[in-house]
């Protein structure tokens, strides 16, 4: 008995053998090629071709060669996808004795995909299904789509690699690579699970995982979702996402939650930015800056709105706000900076990450920094505006008193130079940064009130008049010449004391050179050389001049 059930069971084993390798041979796969790819090209509104197609009992699908999907002609000519490989599981019993196909899952083996951004804000895969055949309400329902079936397994797309690019092109291409998407019961009329990951330029990493669905038929990119973001060492500009000469740089991790309903599109996370730059002429903040930020966006007006960005860096808390637009161009920014009473030993390390320069061997200790600033204009051309001001503040290493060149070194700041308060108004371009109406109070030797500004290349060119502090030691010796000089030209009343001495600052913010116009000074004492002299000159001229210009 034991036997013949062996014999038994040797005999179904040979026969399951003789059927899988004779079903293969009976069953001409290639014969289906026209049939699937209309189907595919039905179902997708795009033109579809495969190469050579085989079937596999073992996987139960059928295997196709060198598959292309065509782009939308509005975006460009190339395919929007090519593969060497694309398996597609079928429903054996249907397809061995019917001859029918029914899709079970859909597998992409290494695919490269092209992503084209329009001008107008659509993208090349916002179409993918839309151009499907459909069926005038008089005429009898065609048969079953394979992918417009109730619900599809699971579709895969294994180690596939992807380009980023606008219409009109804009820099180079984003790239990823390693990319694999896994998306589970697809269905096209409720929710489906998907999970998706990718490589990005210098070891980024790209993970998005969630619920989507049901898929929308005129545009496959406002298909509603839900989903968790993680996306580590992202570099902008390896990326391409951020052109090299715009000054902008950091290594980011992201932790967000993003939603859409198909019109609004929603974003709040962290981001943990280290070697952060931005501005030209930067360099990267040494230590690490945490950003919170909550962001929506409307995918059809394609404005947005920014409902905060807190920036945290130690003690230092700033805010952004404000809204978006795209254009065909560009990005148009309307933004509003807020960082009021923020510490200057925290802010001064952010301070070479936005492009100010202090001079060498200067450090700022103490104090506070405000700003009220308006973002305005186009991503690439930003212009920021508004009020700023310094209060209590010390600039170590930076001897004030013997900088102003043109007059007998003051001295006096050898500890540094002390501000009392610094407040002006700021209107930076790309092209140069206009401070004007600055007012400074230095109390070692006076005050200074005037405009100026700083270039693209970080030279400056100021004008500013200084009032020296009779009751500090400097300012009385500068006074004490300045009214000599005023009293030899017969002019008492025209003195440094009511009028001021013009200073003049140019050279580069790491070495400012600050003069004194000796020649302006000439020209305006010489006012009442012709004039009456308002009493006799009490104090000796050569003498105070001597203490203002030396030797």
């Amino acid at each position: 008995m034991q036997r013949r059930w062996v014999k038994i069971a040797i005999a179904a084993a040979v026969v399951v053998i003789v059927v899988f390798g004779v079903i293969p041979f009976l069953v001409n796969a290639d014969a289906f090629r026209p049939k699937v790819e209309d189907e595919l090209s039905s179902s997708l509104g795009r033109k579809v071709t495969l190469g050579h197609l085989s079937f596999s009992l073992i996987t139960g699908s059928l295997i196709a060669e060198d598959i292309s999907i065509a782009d939308d002609s509005a975006f460009a000519t190339e395919p929007f996808l090519e593969a060497k490989e694309l398996h597609i599981g079928v429903a054996l019993g249907q397809f061995i004795f019917h001859r029918q196909v029914r899709i079970k899952n859909v597998t992409v083996d290494s695919p490269a995909i092209h992503l084209i951004h329009g001008k107008d804000g659509t993208w090349n895969f916002s179409s993918l299904g839309s151009g499907a055949k459909t069926t005038a309400p008089q005429q009898p329902a065609p048969q079953e789509s394979m992918l417009s079936s109730a619900s599809i397994g699971e579709i895969k797309i294994k180690n596939g690699s992807a380009t980023l690019s606008s219409l009109p092109a804009a820099g180079k291409p984003f790239t990823c690579t390693e990319i694999n998407l896994s998306i589970q019961q697809l269905s096209f009329t409720t929710q489906f699970p998907f999970q998706l990951s990718l490589t990005l330029p210098e070891g980024g990493s790209f993970q998005l995982s969630g619920m989507a669905g049901p898929v929308a038929q005129k545009d496959i990119s406002e298909t509603p979702f839900q989903a968790t973001l993680q996306l580590k060492h992202f570099d902008p500009v390896a990326a391409g996402a951020v052109a090299p000469g715009e000054g902008i740089s950091m290594i980011a991790d992201f932790n967000a939650q993003l939603g859409s309903d198909g019109t609004n599109l929603t974003s709040k996370g962290k981001i943990a930015a280290s070697k952060l730059q931005l501005a030209r002429g930067g360099s990267p903040d040494p230590q690490p800056v945490d950003v919170d930020y909550t962001i929506s966006d409307n995918l059809q007006t394609r404005t947005g709105q920014v409902t905060d960005i807190a920036i945290h860096n130690g003690s230092v808390s700033a805010h952004l706000t404000g809204s978006f637009r795209s254009t065909e161009a560009s990005t148009v920014l309307d933004l509003h900076f807020s960082a009021p009473n923020q510490p200057i030993d925290q802010l001064e390390q952010l301070l070479p990450a936005v492009g100010v320069i202090l001079p060498t061997g200067s450090k700022l200790k103490g104090g506070t920094l405000s700003a009220n600033l308006a973002i305005t204009g186009t991503a690439s051309a930003t212009e920021i505006s508004g009020p700023v001001s310094i209060d209590n503040t010390q600039l170590a290493g930076f001897n004030l008193g013997s900088k102003i060149e043109g007059i007998n070194p003051l001295g006096g700041t050898s500890n540094g130079t002390q501000i009392q308060k610094f407040s002006a108004d700021l209107k930076s371009t790309p092209q140069s940064t206009q401070i004007s109406n600055i007012d400074v109070n230095v109390p070692q030797i006076g005050t200074a009130t005037g405009n100026g500004t700083v270039s693209a290349t970080k030279a400056l060119d100021f004008q500013l008049v200084a009032k020296f502090n009779s009751s500090s030691t400097v300012g009385a010796v500068a006074n004490s010449g300045m009214n000599a000089l005023g009293g030899l030209l017969g002019n008492r009343s025209n003195t440094a004391a009511n009028n001021g001495i013009p200073l003049t600052i140019t050279g580069t913010a790491s070495n400012p050179i600050i003069r004194a116009n000796v020649k302006t000074m000439l020209k305006q004492q010489a006012g009442g050389l012709f004039g009456q002299s308002s009493g006799k000159q009490s104090t000796n001229p050569a003498k105070g001049l001597k203490g203002l210009f030396g030797r």
